[in-house]
């Protein structure tokens, strides 16, 4: 394939807003490689990848997608694909190695580099500062279930608007922090592989306090114009039936799944079923005087990442969990059985349900009225490979998006106040505990070559950029 661009128009199926913003998203650790490059230091994914048996095959983030080498070429892709942002994050342990000693001024250059390409191509940079790469010094002093790693973050957020700010005007501080805490402390699955409830619950405290710190650092440097957002991948949950048990399965799940995020950054408090759910684990005494004020700094906007739908039913007690091994529940997992949703399925083994999304964008429109949306990541993997001719035909992946499309456009027809859609992810990358095995790229890369092959779904989606729509 030549060239991205749009095929001639026949009929516009679905018009998306003027102004609409249309981009890709990538994360630093998924994508840069250079791990040990000009004064990098090792984060908790570096550690985690390469303990035995934690992720599969034993892959690494040591080389990825090569984009510290490839960003030109990369920054090519995405002018011809046309978008009109990137979502991007920024390595901690790049920019400040250790994770609190100076700022590294041969890391920072990397990100003014890319910056300013994105700015050439006409592009407008989103920086995320945490996509889950924490420095393994800080994990070392204990990590996100300790305080200090949120101060950290602050002072890190200020080094990061320092060099950035007068050309980045969108930051997002954390990527996903429900992933962070209770994946990282609560199962194990991600880094740094903890199995801790007590510390997961810390962890999702303290990440909300570095949210609301980093805020404050971020606005005490950048102009005024600048936007600053989160990114939260809430749960669309759904009762198995209408009965009592399982309805209040979903409270349960919606407690440590979304509220733990949403009460105290829009709320600037705690749920309370959630500190009664949790009373057997922890006290909250953790949480200070002020801290939920800090965690409730205004934003601009709420970036949502969506995949699929989590359908729960009340458990069998008689059944218990023994298989079940460590759950990243906290508080619920011995009341909540999590069952497969129906539908067709990605290469994850996640359902396709495009419903979902246009479910979450609803509750949010009513739950927080007036707070602008960005859908920051949606996107599917798919078994994708290059036929002999050097082609990848993703048909299931343009169904996908389409649906997901649609659904954005139908919550905006029913007064969602959604700005803007990221395809996850713009590369097949390094897809954490799965390696290499899962490709969410509108780009085909073969990590044996680093050859880039935009697969016929990154053609489409210039296309829908084209004509800021859906086709017919």
């Amino acid at each position: 394939m030549t060239t991205l661009d749009a095929s001639p128009l026949a009929q516009t199926g679905l018009a998306f807003p003027a102004g609409f913003r249309w981009g890709t998203a990538t994360a630093a650790y998924q994508i840069e490689g250079a791990a040990a490059l000009h004064g990098r230091t090792p984060s908790i994914w570096d550690t985690f990848s390469h303990t035995p048996g934690k992720v599969l095959h034993g892959d690494t983030g040591d080389t990825a997608a090569d984009h510290y080498h490839r960003m030109a070429q990369d920054v090519a892709l995405l002018k011809r694909l046309g978008v009109s942002d990137y979502r991007f994050s920024v390595a901690w342990p790049r920019v400040r190695p250790t994770g609190g000693g100076p700022a590294s001024q041969r890391g920072l250059d990397f990100y003014r580099r890319l910056v300013d390409a994105l700015l050439d191509a006409g592009i407008r940079p989103v920086a995320t500062l945490y996509h889950w790469d924490l420095p393994q010094e800080l994990e070392d002093l204990g990590g996100w279930p300790v305080r200090e790693t949120a101060e950290r973050f602050a002072e890190y957020a200020g080094i990061a608007a320092g060099a950035l700010g007068d050309r980045v005007a969108a930051w997002t501080t954390l990527n996903e922090p429900w992933c962070s805490a209770f994946l990282g402390y609560g199962s194990g699955v991600h880094a740094p592989g903890r199995t801790e409830p007590e510390a997961a619950l810390r962890a999702a405290h303290h990440l909300n306090l570095a949210h609301g710190l980093g805020t404050a650092a971020l606005r005490a440097v950048l102009p005024r114009t600048a936007e600053v957002s989160l990114t939260l991948n809430l749960h669309v949950v759904r009762p198995l039936t209408r009965s009592a048990g399982d309805l209040d399965a979903v409270r349960r799940i919606d407690a440590v799944g979304n509220r733990i995020f949403l009460d105290p950054v829009f709320h600037g408090r705690l749920p309370e079923d959630l500190v009664r759910d949790t009373a057997g684990v922890t006290d909250w005494s953790f949480v200070r005087d002020g801290d939920l004020a800090a965690a409730a700094a205004p934003i601009d906007w709420l970036g949502i990442n969506y995949y699929a739908p989590t359908v729960v039913a009340a458990a069998d007690p008689a059944e218990g969990l023994a298989d079940e091994g460590p759950l990243p529940w906290v508080g619920a997992e011995e009341h909540v059985r999590l069952l497969p949703a129906p539908g067709p399925r990605t290469a994850m083994d996640w359902p396709v349900d495009a419903g979902g999304l246009h479910e979450l964008l609803v509750r949010l429109r009513d739950e927080l009225p007036g707070v602008p949306l960005l859908i920051t990541e949606n996107g599917a993997a798919y078994a994708d490979y290059a036929d002999p001719e050097g082609d990848v035909h993703d048909p299931d992946r343009i169904g996908y998006l389409h649906g997901h499309l649609a659904a954005v456009h139908r919550a905006i027809a029913d007064g969602a106040d959604v700005r803007g859609y990221f395809v996850w992810s713009l590369l097949d990358n390094f897809e954490w505990a799965y390696g290499y095995s899962k490709r969410f790229g509108l780009v085909h890369v073969d990590f044996a070559t680093q050859r880039r092959t935009p697969k016929d779904s990154a053609r489409w989606y210039a296309g829908v950029i084209a004509r800021n729509g859906l086709p017919a």
